[in-house]
């Protein structure tokens, strides 16, 4: 099950791109700056959010283009998905499926998507921020309303900071409206949050130390789990959040704390491989969880090439043994020849994508 007769439309440097013929393992080979990331950007469109670089949409279509970009991809030989823009609406994201229009958090009932990028190495050093989305992204692979909820509390939250903000003293009922609004999306967000961390623990709690670096991982409540107590705080800390003209309690002050098992040391104070390898671990832990009859797309830019060969060989034999389709960019095919037999494989050059096998 995964995605075949992809397409890319004015998409960064591919112009017209076409990839027939996928399998579960789908190996993107060639030159740095071919355009092997973008393929995986594009892919990951197909699901809510901002994609894998995080691009505003007027960044993505290509230089001599109108100002459009499209992407499309049949799911399982029956549905087909869209995510693109308009020339006339740069702006606006367009999301259709079997030809509909829907919102794009719809997305998430027909894919999971996940991916590792060389830009996440540092993501226990980063801001608090960036692991929320990271764990989002996670949660939505599993429990696609996640992507409504998380829409939600970020719409009240960015609402109740605006009327805090404000010159003129809120009107305490207006506050009432969107704290109960915030506080019932806030809820469903942090108890999926924990329910997925709490999977996740028990999924690297039997993952053997080696090869890949054993990760333990602690959700960090930024206020309240249930709709009503975290309303009441909302309503409680009102004065306080005037004064510092943002909100201080609630999911959006969450934190994922990561700690490498065999060490106990954090995450964020382990060398750089360490960090990676952690990353790989939860990203295969994570894999194992997916519902093997809900389609799932694993996007890894640039992994195997970073691994020793018995590192390497563990990863393919975890991503065999899983059900989501698996994409790989590399520049050259020798890391990836335990696989290449079973591989859908092309190479990628200046936008141009020629299938080799």
């Amino acid at each position: 099950m995964g995605l075949d007769r992809i397409t890319l439309a004015n998409f960064r440097n591919h112009q017209a791109t076409r990839l027939d013929g996928t399998a579960q393992f789908n190996l993107l080979v060639g030159e740095n700056g071919a355009g092997k990331t973008n393929v995986l950007e594009a892919l990951s469109l197909l699901a809510p959010g901002r994609g894998l670089r995080r691009a505003a949409l007027p960044e993505i279509p290509a230089k001599l283009g109108d100002g459009s970009f499209a992407v499309s991809a049949v799911l399982d030989e029956a549905v087909t998905l869209g995510s693109g823009v308009r020339a006339e609406r740069p702006g606006r994201r367009v999301v259709q499926v079997n030809g509909a229009e829907v919102p794009a958090v719809r997305l998430g009932e027909w894919l999971s998507v996940g991916w590792l990028t060389p830009a996440m190495d540092r993501l226990f050093a980063e801001s608090a921020g960036a692991r929320r989305r990271f764990l989002d992204r996670l949660v939505l692979a599993l429990e696609p309303a996640h992507a409504k909820n998380a829409a939600k509390l970020e719409g009240a939250l960015r609402e109740r900071n605006r009327l805090l903000g404000d010159e003129q003293e809120p009107d305490p009922r207006w506050l009432d409206a969107i704290e109960l609004q915030l506080a019932e999306a806030g809820a469903a967000v942090a108890q999926a949050r924990q329910r997925l961390v709490e999977r996740l623990a028990v999924a690297l709690d039997a993952l053997p130390e080696a090869p890949f670096a054993r990760p333990a991982l602690r959700y960090e409540v930024g206020g309240p789990t249930g709709a009503e107590e975290l309303a009441e705080a909302l309503a409680q800390g009102r004065r306080r959040d005037r004064a510092a003209q943002r909100t201080l309690v609630g999911p959006h002050r969450d934190e994922l704390n990561v700690t490498m098992a065999g060490k106990n040391q954090p995450a964020a104070d382990c060398s750089t491989g360490e960090q990676k390898a952690m990353l790989i671990a939860i990203t295969l832990a994570h894999a194992g969880l997916l519902d093997p009859d809900r389609p799932g797309v694993l996007l890894l830019d640039e992994v195997a090439a970073h691994l020793d060969p018995l590192r390497r060989e563990a990863l393919f034999d975890r991503l065999r043994a899983g059900s989501a389709q698996v994409w790989l960019t590399g520049t050259e095919l020798a890391p990836f020849d335990a696989i290449t037999g079973e591989a859908a494989v092309w190479r990628v050059s200046e936008g141009l994508a020629e299938k080799l096998a």
